[in-house]
Formats: structure tokens, sequence, C-alpha cells
């Protein structure tokens, strides 16, 4: 069977300095290799990343020190492998060093048709949504995830 949907994600950061800081370097040197990680994960789609391959030089918000980084995967659980049990693990326990802390939701989830690629503009209405009304259908998180609109489980 052909599964329906995908799980797109979306995470934000407010960068401590430019990209091209010293205290951005250990932060960038890792993204090429984070990237790789990501694209030959299973249950990975796709990822929003400019012609040239850099997700860093999207801007979705009037303030540019936000950096917005999204992605789709086949399911809440191979994303959940990737960040929480790859390599990746090490670069996001750090995430403090390079990123402050925002007030505003940083991270959400939601199901997209299987072969859609979302908008930052969905992205930033679905952090809209976190922040409103909390995890639901149309937006949630990894501590409370919703199945997908065709029933595909969520791992326990």
């Amino acid at each position: 069977m052909t599964q329906q949907h995908h799980l797109a994600q979306v995470n934000i950061g407010r960068v401590r300095a430019p990209i091209s800081d010293p205290v951005m370097v250990e932060f960038v040197a890792g993204l090429e290799e984070l990237n790789r990680l990501a694209d030959k994960s299973p249950g990975f789609v796709w990822r929003m990343q400019t012609e040239e391959g850099d997700n860093t030089a999207v801007r979705a918000f009037d303030d540019d020190t936000i950096l917005i980084n999204m992605s789709v995967w086949e399911s809440v659980e191979s994303l959940s492998d990737y960040v929480y049990r790859s390599s990746h693990k090490q670069i996001f326990a750090r995430r403090r060093e390079w990123f402050h802390v925002m007030e505003t939701p940083t991270s959400g989830l939601w199901w997209v048709p299987a072969g859609h690629m979302p908008t930052t503009d969905e992205a930033k209405e679905r952090l809209e949504k976190l922040q409103t009304s909390g995890p639901n259908p149309s937006a949630f998180t990894f501590l409370k995830p919703f199945p997908s609109p065709n029933g595909e489980a969520i791992p326990q």
C-alpha cells in the first residue's frame, strides 16, 4: 500500500551571531555532514535548501537572525530516529551555544500529502497554531504526536 501522507517538520532558531561569525564556526562546519546524514537516513524524503544546497540562506522572517529548517519524512519514527538516535543528537545537545532560547515554539510537525513540499509560509502558520492552540492534529510536537489523516500509526 502506498503511503498517503508524509511528516513535515520545521524548526527555527535565533542565532547568537551572524553565520560568518567565529561563534558559529562549529555549527556551520557540521551542517554538511548533518545534511548528508539526513539525506541517507531511512524515511527521509526532502529538505529545504537553496539551489546551491544552503539551507541557512533561506529567510522566512523579517528578522534575519532567525534561521529556518524544514524537511519531510515518511513517519514520526524516521524523523525521531534521525534527530535523537544519530550523530545529529550531539549537535542538537549543543544548540544553546549557537541559538538563543525563544519564548515561542521553535519546532513543529504536521502531516502533508505524499509528494507535497511545504513552504515557509505553511511552516510559519503551523508554528503560530502551536503557539495559539498547543499541539493538535494540524500542528504538533514529538511529545504529543498525532496520527496521519489516514490513520498511519504513531510509534510509542
